[in-house]
């Protein structure tokens, strides 16, 4: 049975194997997939696995031997999963694989705003302690977190670790979600107004895009922090801009940001407060074999007829 893998380069780029996968079927690992490629590349495939490439319909219409795609991460909106139903066709994620890892990255974008750690290295080795007159110097104002408020929006596994993490700090925790009850669940707005860090942790819906705009900031504490690991359509990067420059918000660092890889002339780039990563919380080793790991136990199960993870359903 052939097995196609439409875009394998940043789930694995070299460090991990696919050896499992192939011996499940006749294995075609292409690193990139580009839009007018992917029909010809799946060709007769009955399996296809995707992470960013679109499986569109006219894609599944031109593939019609296609009966499984499975993405590569949680969320799965590069399917067109009303087709897939129609068709019959089995899509599968891979939930819950990066929890830790993420809540690891969401508090060292926290404690990198609180201590700068790479700003004063570089200023180490530039040679400013060395001219120093004192023991210490520091270029940045410090932040202790032990008794601040840390407002977690989305509460799921990524926000309960990150919670959890927050209060080994010393942090107090205030969390959001819309079905939430009893402590530590607040209405959005006291989040807002209660707490010193705001942290996303939500899924992008057609509901909550932009949740993150000139209005909600206003209702948040002077000088907020805001953390952003979820999704970057949660944001109004051109509001938060404003914000970061009038010093509403103090600081903000992202994963994510609306556009993937990031436009040259995005409105976060080029401000000394906002810190911006490449899309990497998700990207540990260990996070990475992990999904790996659940991703080819997908494709077994479906091989043994009795498919899981299945989103299409």
């Amino acid at each position: 049975m052939k097995i196609v893998i439409l875009d394998g380069y940043v789930e694995n780029p070299g460090d991990l194997s696919w050896e499992e996968l192939g011996k499940l079927g006749e294995l075609t690992v292409y690193d990139r997939t580009a839009p007018e490629d992917v029909i010809g590349r799946i060709g007769d495939a009955p399996i296809v696995i995707t992470n960013k490439t679109v499986i569109t319909r006219a894609v599944l219409d031109a593939c019609p031997q296609v009966k499984y795609v499975g993405v590569l991460a949680t969320g799965y909106n590069v399917v067109d999963i009303a087709a897939a139903k129609e068709r019959g066709i089995i899509v599968t994620n891979v939930p819950a694989y990066s929890t830790q890892a993420v809540a690891q990255f969401t508090m060292a974008l926290l404690l990198e705003i609180c201590h700068h750690v790479g700003r004063h290295s570089d200023a180490v080795h530039a040679g400013k302690w060395s001219a120093c007159q004192d023991f210490a110097f520091w270029d940045y104002p410090l932040i202790e977190l032990a008794g601040k408020t840390i407002g977690i929006v989305g509460y799921g596994r990524i926000g309960q670790a990150t919670a959890k993490a927050a209060q080994a700090l010393g942090m107090k925790v205030l969390a959001y979600s819309r079905h939430g009850q009893g402590e530590p669940y607040v209405p959005l707005d006291e989040l807002y107004a209660r707490s010193d860090v705001v942290s996303l942790h939500c899924p992008l819906t057609s509901e909550n895009a932009g949740m993150i705009d000139k209005a909600a900031i206003g209702k948040m504490k002077d000088g907020v922090i805001l953390l952003n690991t979820a999704r970057g359509g949660l944001v109004n990067e051109n509001d938060l801009r404003e914000a970061l420059i009038s010093g509403k918000v103090y600081a903000a660092a992202a994963d994510v940001v609306s556009t993937e890889p990031i436009r040259a002339d995005s409105p976060l780039l080029g401000l000394d407060n906002m810190i911006i990563t490449p899309h990497i919380a998700w990207a540990c080793y260990e996070t990475r074999q992990r999904l790996m790991d659940i991703a080819v136990d997908n494709v077994r199960q479906f091989l043994g007829g009795t498919p899981v993870n299945n989103v299409a359903v």
